[in-house]
């Protein structure tokens, strides 16, 4: 199979799932909100004061981010199956990695990028900084589709097991600490003064380090869960 070939399935799994998500509006909304309602309650809880907020600004989003995402994980192979189309796509010629990445990049989309869209408009209400805004986009816009690879692992481990949930997110969540610490990280060092660039340039390499490997691990805990 070509590399186009490959980029032509690649295509057609993603904007399957973005078509079956629009379906679903409900699901997808969930997810926002939460994140939202998150995020908005701290300034309320803690107060008014402008350096305590610049302070933990970066951390609850980030914290938010995590926890809104693993809302969406055990929907990732769910829903296909309970309709056997998993099955078949298990049986077809075509790379179960490529196919794998595809749910998460729809995954991604759906979940990750909508979060780092809304995330400066948050941001104004803990006196961000223009600047800190930027980074703070800039590092979920790299961190959060590790968190989606990391938990397209733990979704296919927990395939079909009662209370897979649960146990999705006491999987992933140790795994996402290193990606949650260095985001933060990256605005905590602007508003510092010193330059977000390390932690931003290890963001970049822990996703593409997660775009490597974790395509076909995801697959491989699929075939597992399937036998």
């Amino acid at each position: 199979m070509n590399k186009l070939s490959l980029f032509g399935l690649l295509g057609l799994v993603v904007r399957r799932d973005l078509l079956l998500a629009m379906r679903r509006r409900t699901d997808v909304l969930t997810t926002l909100v939460f994140f939202v309602m998150v995020v908005s309650l701290f300034p309320l809880g803690v107060g008014p004061e402008p350096d305590m907020l610049r302070k933990m600004a970066s951390g609850v989003v980030w914290v938010a981010a995590l926890l809104a995402s693993m809302l969406s994980l055990p929907r990732m192979f769910s829903a296909d199956h309970a309709d056997g189309t998993l099955e078949q796509m298990m049986l077809a010629p075509q790379s179960l990695s490529v196919l794998v990445l595809g749910k998460i990049l729809a995954h991604w989309m759906l979940s990750g990028l909508p979060l780092a869209l809304i995330a400066p408009v948050l941001g104004l209400q803990f006196d961000m900084s223009v600047q800190a805004l930027w980074i703070l986009v800039l590092a979920l816009l790299l961190g959060t589709p590790v968190l989606s690879m990391i938990g397209a692992i733990g979704a296919a481990l927990t395939l079909g097991l009662r209370g897979g949930g649960v146990l999705v997110s006491l999987l992933v969540l140790p795994l996402c600490i290193p990606v949650l610490i260095f985001g933060a990280g990256a605005v905590e060092a602007v508003n510092g003064g010193m330059s977000a660039v390390s932690n931003l340039a290890l963001l970049g390499a822990f996703m593409l380090f997660a775009l490597v490997f974790t395509p076909f691990v995801a697959a491989q805990a699929l075939r597992i869960s399937m036998e």
